[in-house]
């Protein structure tokens, strides 16, 4: 039984009792009923235990009565109900003023009622209050589970949670920092008593009484679930309905089914991030924010990636989202830390951890781009930073990619991404004027421009093919679809033509810098 004495006072018949002293007191829970019928009753009481008595044992003791009432207020007794009529006519003033001092209900029974029928109405009301309340908590936990079941869902994980167990719920990262409230607590209350352990308990938040689960992946805990406001004499029924929640947060926010996490502190970050790249915040704020993502994405060299499709329209904001699913799902790019973040530039993504080698990172992207099937008239194209090793460099880094998707004009013919370093050069030449590219292309080349068109043609673009394969041949041969044998007796007349040898470093830069002022030229 867990029925406050006011409670109790409302139950047929003892609501025709009259509460005669102790009204502050009546918050109290009776959590069962007794009948003094012997001496020393009062040594058995036990907490939060009514007694119901006629009175014979105190009747002509006025300080015994006055010793039993301070008794069972001490044993935390919820109330003394005495039956009048037989012993006694009513009850003595002193004890009626000692019970109000007290704070302890004292309570004048009907004689027309037995003790029985008293306690029967009392355990009738409970089972009925028990009863609707188990049925409410099944009904929630089929809410719950079919909440659960629910392939897509229009609203958040947490708030669905919350709405449909019934109690306002917090989360607390493994940190410490608060991740989510819907309470009406503050982030001081909730974290009362930091740090906490790995078991689940009954706690205190501010005036109420809260209950707290750690989240649990194997034997490593990722955070706290803590459901406010709950009644404390519920407890032993809405416990596995608690345990039930935090085991679904659990699962879906670890196996990435939920996107909770994404909408509120990854949507912080990226309001974050926004802000520091437009020089309204601090590195180290930016960084306090990465870090209540609690995976390290700053904490080690990353990578910036700028990706647009330019002529995608007003489907572009459609295509770059979809592109940051298709980048957050590729396997080898779930072996990175991650961050996507949609903006007015284009994706932003940011990507530390692991080492790819540039034709490794490009191939990827190129795979992704394979994968959303944009169509001909959609061309998207990624910049890739060169890689930083501090937080502070990510204004740096993400000027170069801004900067690497405006030189689009200097990329290589059918290009998707592109690598700053691949550009830098072009920037730093952007200064040149244009007589003396001219100058200087027709002097390098001048041993080849002077021959047939049609061989000239073959011939450069066996050198450009050359040239960004790093003076691989064998490489060279397959861009070309050619014989290595072929393209080893192009390069050898080359050689002999421009007057160069390919295996000297400057004869190589004065050949890539031709090539490159020969593109600024054609582009503009």
């Amino acid at each position: 039984m867990h029925l406050t004495v006011e409670e109790a006072l409302s139950i047929y018949p003892l609501s025709e009792a009259k509460l005669i002293a102790g009204s502050k007191g009546t918050h109290r829970i009776v959590k069962s009923i007794n009948v003094m019928d012997a001496p020393d009753i009062s040594d058995w009481i036990k907490e939060g235990e009514m007694l119901l008595t006629t009175a014979y044992l105190i009747k002509d003791n006025p300080e015994q009565a006055s010793a039993l009432l301070h008794k069972l207020n001490r044993r935390g007794s919820s109330g003394l109900g005495i039956k009048l009529g037989r012993f006694w006519e009513s009850v003595p003033d002193a004890l009626i003023a000692e019970a109000d001092e007290l704070n302890f209900p004292l309570i004048e029974l009907p004689f027309q009622f037995t003790f029985s029928d008293q306690m029967n109405g009392l355990f009738r009301a409970e089972l009925a209050r028990r009863t609707g309340t188990l049925q409410a908590v099944l009904e929630k936990q089929r809410k719950l589970m079919r909440f659960a079941l629910r392939p897509v869902r229009s609203r958040s994980l947490l708030e669905s949670v919350s709405d449909v167990i019934g109690h306002p719920i917090a989360v607390i990262g493994s940190r410490g920092e608060l991740l989510f409230n819907n309470s009406s607590h503050s982030e001081r209350e909730l974290l009362g008593g930091w740090p906490w352990g790995n078991r689940s308990r009954k706690v205190r938040i501010g005036e109420e009484a809260g209950y707290r689960l750690p989240l649990l992946q194997g034997e490593d805990c990722f955070g706290y679930l803590v459901f406010c406001s709950i009644d404390p004499l519920l407890l032993s029924m809405e416990e596995s309905l608690f345990v039930q929640g935090a085991e679904l947060i659990a699962h879906h926010i670890r196996s990435g089914d939920e996107d909770y996490f994404e909408q509120d502190l990854h949507r912080e970050f990226g309001r974050m991030l926004r802000r520091y790249l437009k020089g309204d915040l601090s590195c180290a704020e930016l960084v306090k924010s990465a870090d209540a993502m609690d995976y390290g994405l700053l904490q080690a060299p990353f990578q910036l990636v700028l990706s647009d499709v330019p002529e995608a329209g007003e489907l572009r904001q459609h295509e770059l989202t979809r592109l940051k699913e298709e980048y957050a799902q590729h396997p080898e790019f779930g072996k990175l830390k991650a961050f996507h973040l949609v903006m007015e530039e284009g994706l932003l993504s940011i990507y530390s951890g692991e080492r790819l080698a540039p034709e490794r990172f490009s191939a990827i992207i190129e795979s992704c781009f394979d994968k959303l099937k944009m169509g001909e008239s959609f061309y998207p194209r990624a910049a890739v930073s060169s890689r930083k090793g501090k937080p502070e460099e990510i204004r740096e880094a993400f000027a170069e990619v801004k900067e690497a998707l405006r030189l689009t004009a200097y990329w290589n013919a059918g290009q998707q991404v592109a690598h700053y370093r691949q550009l830098e050069l072009a920037m730093v030449l952007q200064q040149v004027p244009a007589e003396m590219m001219q100058k200087y292309c027709s002097r390098i080349l001048a041993g080849l421009l002077g021959r047939e068109p049609e061989y000239v043609r073959e011939m450069l673009h066996t050198l450009e093919a050359f040239l960004e394969n790093d003076g691989h041949i064998n490489e060279t041969a397959k861009k070309l679809f050619i014989h290595r044998n072929t393209a080893t007796y192009r390069m050898e007349k080359l050689s002999e033509l421009l007057d160069v040898d390919f295996k000297k470093t400057d004869d190589l830069l004065r050949l890539k810098l031709a090539f490159l002022f020969r593109k600024m030229l054609e582009r503009g």
